[in-house]
């Protein structure tokens, strides 16, 4: 009997301390930044680039060339995920995450492995459609809301 008692009591102490730890030192998770980080660049080849804010209309990916879309910072619980998209002639011609979980080594590892397949399935789909990467379900997550903003301040379709 004493046996068993000890078995629970040791087992109920281990999942408390399993489910109170921390793996991210990055802070609470806070909701996405409300204001809107997404600006445009437009060149169509000459050497000086336009920006305009997110709020004002961006130009059209047709009229303009080329245009270079920052999506919004979006919080995840392991930390932010931003992503720059570049749009020519009306289709996505690269995906860029330029802000993602680094802190730690396990973020490091999977993101090394997500955000390259994350990028290839954008390029693929032409939209934020996309199924995402196992394992990666926050960065995967973080990825498309910010896909999405930075498509819809280009007035992608």
């Amino acid at each position: 009997m004493r046996r068993i008692t000890l078995a629970v009591v040791a087992t109920a102490a281990v999942l408390v301390l399993l489910f109170s730890y921390r793996t991210s030192t990055s802070g609470p998770l806070a909701a996405s930044s409300s204001v809107s980080r997404a600006h445009v660049v437009s060149g169509g080849g000459s050497s000086g680039a336009t920006s305009a804010a997110a709020s004002g209309p961006p130009p059209s990916a047709a009229a303009s060339g080329t245009v270079v879309v920052d999506g919004n910072a979006e919080a995840t619980r392991y930390g932010p995920v931003q992503v720059e998209v570049s749009i020519a002639a009306g289709k996505i011609t690269a995906v860029k995450a330029i802000r993602y979980p680094t802190d730690t080594r396990m973020d490091q590892e999977i993101n090394n492995q997500a955000i390259p397949e994350l990028a290839r399935q954008v390029l693929s789909a032409q939209n934020a459609h996309i199924d995402g990467v196992s394992g990666a379900t926050y960065t995967t997550e973080g990825y498309i809301t910010s896909l999405q903003s930075a498509l819809d301040a280009a007035n992608f379709k």
